[in-house]
């Protein structure tokens, strides 16, 4: 069903404003001329404006006008997401962390001081790391169903710098890239920075709708398809294997290179085999131990074909020379020993937990997820606002992000985004009570 005409009108004026289209200060038409301007009653106009006011982006002043605010962008608005304030409760951002990790990266410290191979960490390394480095990564992704050589693999600081080095050595500006309809932001980021058009992809229950993307790879020279097949950002959703084969004929029969972002995979027990597995020839899979480990340790890591490698490393030497000896060599001591294995078993318990209180305290409302992620998502009604959610949320001090910053199509859905791994679990469950009432009250009334 089409918006009434007072949201196409309202969504119009916000997107405006965020962009900076309408400045900050600026005097926006009194409700009659907008009325007429629009064609609208001035009831409606009246309507309009104070959604904007709920909103917090404009401000209306006795006896001369609606002004539109001076704000930073929301956190959970925009490509350029904010850290929270210091008072809020963080479900914006997943910052998964286990009791315990402090006094691992303690021990670790010591044995890396006492190690005979100190010195050489103090130098410069290889580019794509040291073979030793890369021989534990491949090891340690036979786990996930990757059987790669060391020489494929390429270690990077983070797996935000491993699709950052993939697209500067894969794509040019212009090129164009499916997507979700739905997808990470930070992917988003990149393209907008590398100037790539991205194509969205309409999303069924369990994955890209295979036809669509069919249809558009018939129709534009698309370049790569980007995929989070196994746990997707933000929807929570693990590819059958059925619709991941479909996926990697559709790739072989037009050509585009697969980007398989597996950053939240280790939370899915026994998931269908990656893309890189069944077929390596055109796929690049990016990971790294942020998610798994600790959002401070910056190791990610890269599989690629072999072809592809000279380019991908000298994207990683122009981006930042090596990825940091002491905490690759760090990293690696715990893909050896076992203690990421732990760590990710951990992990995917605590999840379980968290999402088992989400069901509880949301109970009722229409969420989306994964039994074992640390996000789910809430669908909002058509008629209901995100952005007044979002900001009534905030004026309680907790922090959560819109449909926006996922979004790659023209059309941003109603709904928000709950992350689950950033407070204790007490908080947790008394944060996710207020978003229920809050909920409710504003948007499912």
């Amino acid at each position: 069903m089409a918006a009434p005409r007072y949201k196409t009108l309202v969504d119009a004026f916000a997107a405006d404003i965020r962009t900076g289209r309408l400045a900050a200060g600026a005097r926006l038409p009194t409700h009659r001329a907008l009325a007429a301007r629009e064609g609208i009653a001035v009831v409606t106009a009246t309507r309009v404006y104070a959604e904007l006011e709920a909103m917090g982006l404009v401000s209306r002043e006795q006896g001369r006008g609606t002004f539109v605010r001076d704000i930073a962008v929301p956190a959970g608005h925009g490509i350029d997401q904010q850290a929270v304030a210091t008072d809020a409760v963080d479900l914006n951002f997943n910052c998964p962390s286990l009791p315990g990790q402090a006094d691992l990266l303690r021990r670790a410290l010591r044995e890396v001081a006492i190690s005979g191979d100190l010195e050489s960490l103090l130098r410069y390394q290889p580019h794509r790391g040291r073979p030793q480095d890369r021989a534990s990564v491949a090891r340690h992704l036979v786990r996930r169903g990757i059987t790669a050589d060391a020489d494929r693999i390429l270690i990077t600081n983070g797996a935000q710098h491993g699709l950052a080095v993939t697209v500067m050595a894969a794509l040019d500006a212009g090129d164009v890239v499916a997507v979700d309809a739905l997808t990470y932001p930070g992917f988003k980021v990149l393209a907008h920075a590398l100037r790539l058009d991205l194509e969205p992809i309409p999303t069924t229950a369990d994955g890209p709708d295979p036809d669509a993307l069919e249809r558009l790879c018939a129709t534009r020279p698309v370049r790569a398809i980007y995929t989070m097949p196994t746990l997707h950002n933000p929807l929570g959703w693990v590819m059958p294997a059925a619709d991941r084969i479909r996926l990697i004929e559709i790739a072989r029969r037009y050509g585009p290179l697969l980007i398989e972002d597996a950053s939240y995979a280790y939370l899915v027990e026994n998931p269908p085999p990656p893309l890189a597995a069944t077929a390596p020839d055109i796929t690049v899979h990016v990971s790294g131990l942020s998610k798994s480990v600790a959002t401070g340790l910056r190791v990610g890591f890269v599989v690629a074909p072999s072809s592809m490698v000279p380019s991908l490393e000298r994207a990683i030497r122009a981006t930042t020379w090596n990825t940091p000896a002491l905490t690759t060599a760090i990293a690696c001591r715990w893909l050896d020993d076992g203690t990421v294995d732990r760590l990710e078993a951990r992990k995917r318990d605590d999840a379980e937990a968290r999402q088992a209180i989400a069901g509880q305290e949301l109970a009722g409302l229409p969420l989306i997820g994964h039994p074992s992620s640390y996000f789910t998502w809430l669908p909002l009604p058509d008629d209901a606002r995100a952005d007044r959610l979002t900001a009534t949320l905030a004026r309680r001090h907790i922090s959560v992000a819109t449909a926006e910053p996922f979004t790659t199509s023209a059309r941003t859905p109603q709904a928000i985004r709950l992350a689950l791994g950033s407070t204790d679990l007490d908080s947790l469950r008394s944060t996710l009570r207020t978003v229920r009432r809050v909920a409710v009250e504003d948007a499912f009334a």
